[in-house]
């Protein structure tokens, strides 16, 4: 059942982790730690254009040290708004900025947890599969390509990724690359899908996702990337992914501090290399666990730093890409329920623009599972329902209702009842709601069991709107490492 009023898109604030004062100091030393410490960025032109501009750069540890003005003055440059685009459906746009809430996918694993509940490495057609499956799912607003082909020649990785994607969900894309040849063979096709260049920068259906290495460095690859994308005029993601106690300072506030720095550095090299081109202020911060010295993705403390980064994001009114509704269980089970819920939740609340890493993952992100996308539907739609919070109105405090129906009454016969029943609510398809009898009656299915099923249908009965037949032979003789994914499972209907 489809809730009309919990779309994505929706705006809160709701939740405020810092003052106002508190984002100042914040602002305030992270502007220290650009022009005191600096960011390494290993990139002859990029540094060359940042001399000529009279920014500070020690050409022996290719050090950029960045001033206040000059990082405030590419905030000012860079969209405050970003739109990703449906492929072929303009329902399907996402509009980045302000406080509007968006969730979706994320990757890349290597790994899935199968309908049989075996763990394998992922494949091409697990790439389509899940596409497919997203593209079905109305409570995951994108797709962030979320494993690696491991049947695929690492050559072509890329282009098998990015094709099965486009062609099993008209859900804007969102891309890593992990080569500057499969970048550009990813924008070529990109261009191709879209009926030319033009047609791309004006309806840029993918973003591409480059990487700030913390602590405070961008490397010579990377940096390449980041050129490449900027000139394209592709809309920006960037992977700053700070590890408190490990690659960032142990305190959450001096992860956040670094963090500003390492997102705010970035966003000026992209306006540097194309004044106007649309970047994504970024968010990845976790913890490592100092037992075990584990990566940790689903704890609550990342959660409380998205919802950080959410506010700082606004404080310089630029789009965000965050994180939330991961888990390091291995497994759908009580763990990945509870840290999938407080941490897509925290930062929804504070209006988070593009929460990714919210459908599918587990492992700390190295593991898919398709009934994980089902469960993950439904978190999602209870974090959209909290987003949306309450309507105060006339009707909605109901008085006359009240009034007419009288103590000891009955509500379920009023109109106002009928009206808002599909919309007040919102009813999650994994879960169980009905009575201990009718339950066991059902043969006593747990969350994970019911989600399974659920991802069988939609994988069985779901039709994407596919490339057209003559888009596909384009790009296949544009590509022809491109594996067009036909696995049983999926039915395709190409």
């Amino acid at each position: 059942m489809i809730n009309p009023t919990l779309t994505g898109g929706l705006e809160t604030d709701a939740l405020k982790i810092l003052t106002s004062e508190k984002i100042s100091s914040i602002h305030r030393a992270s502007m220290k730690v650009l022009s005191e410490t600096g960011m390494q960025i290993d990139h002859p032109e990029i540094l060359e254009k940042f001399q000529s501009r009279g920014v500070r750069v020690d050409t022996e540890t290719n050090r950029v040290f960045l001033d206040e003005e000059t990082i405030m003055a590419a905030v000012e440059t860079n969209p405050s708004t970003i739109t990703i685009y449906g492929r072929d459906d303009d329902e399907k746009n996402i509009v980045l900025g302000g406080k509007r809430v968006y969730l979706g996918t994320g990757g890349t694993a290597v790994n899935i947890l199968d309908l049989d509940r075996k763990r394998r490495k992922t494949t091409i057609a697990d790439v389509a599969a899940t596409a497919r499956l997203v593209d079905a799912l109305e409570n995951i607003h994108f797709f962030v390509i979320p494993c690696y082909p491991d049947d695929s020649k690492p050559e072509d990785a890329d282009v098998n990724r990015f094709f099965n994607a486009m062609n099993n969900t008209t859900k804007p894309i969102i891309t890593s690359c992990f080569s500057k040849n499969g970048l550009e063979r990813i924008i070529s096709m990109a261009s191709i899908a879209a009926g030319g260049d033009d047609a791309l920068a004006a309806k840029p259906f993918i973003a591409i996702i480059s990487s700030v290495i913390s602590p405070l460095s961008m490397d010579r690859d990377h940096a390449e990337m980041t050129v490449k994308v900027a000139r394209a005029g592709i809309p920006m993601v960037f992977s700053i992914a700070p590890i408190a106690g490990a690659t960032a300072p142990i305190s959450l506030a001096g992860t956040l501090v670094q963090m500003n720095a390492e997102a705010l550095a970035a966003i000026t090299v992209a306006q540097m290399i194309n004044p106007g081109c649309p970047s994504l202020y970024s968010a990845v911060p976790t913890i490592m666990d100092m037992r075990t010295s584990s990566f940790l993705f689903g704890s609550v403390e990342s959660g409380i730093m998205n919802a950080a980064a959410a506010q700082l994001a606004q404080h310089y009114n630029l789009p965000l890409y965050s994180t939330g509704g991961i888990s390091d269980s291995k497994q759908p089970d009580q763990q990945a329920g509870y840290e999938k819920a407080f941490t897509a939740m925290l930062p929804a609340m504070a209006g988070a623009n593009f929460i990714h890493e919210a459908a599918g993952q587990l492992d700390s992100g190295m593991t898919i599972s398709y009934a994980q996308y089902v469960i993950d539907n439904d978190i999602n739609g209870c974090v959209m329902r909290g987003v949306r919070g309450l309507e105060i109105d006339e009707e909605t405090l109901a008085t006359e209702v009240i009034a007419a129906v009288g103590p000891a009454g009955n509500f379920l016969n009023q109109m106002h009842t009928v009206k808002r029943a599909r919309t007040e609510f919102y009813y999650p398809q994994a879960a169980t709601r009905t009575a201990y009898d009718g339950w066991v009656t059902d043969g006593s299915p747990d969350t994970w069991s019911r989600a399974e099923k659920e991802a069988e249908q939609l994988l069985e009965k779901h039709k994407p709107q596919s490339l057209s037949p003559e888009t596909v032979s384009q790009l296949m003789k544009a590509e022809p490492g491109i594996n067009n994914s036909r696995d049983s499972l999926l039915n395709s209907n190409n």
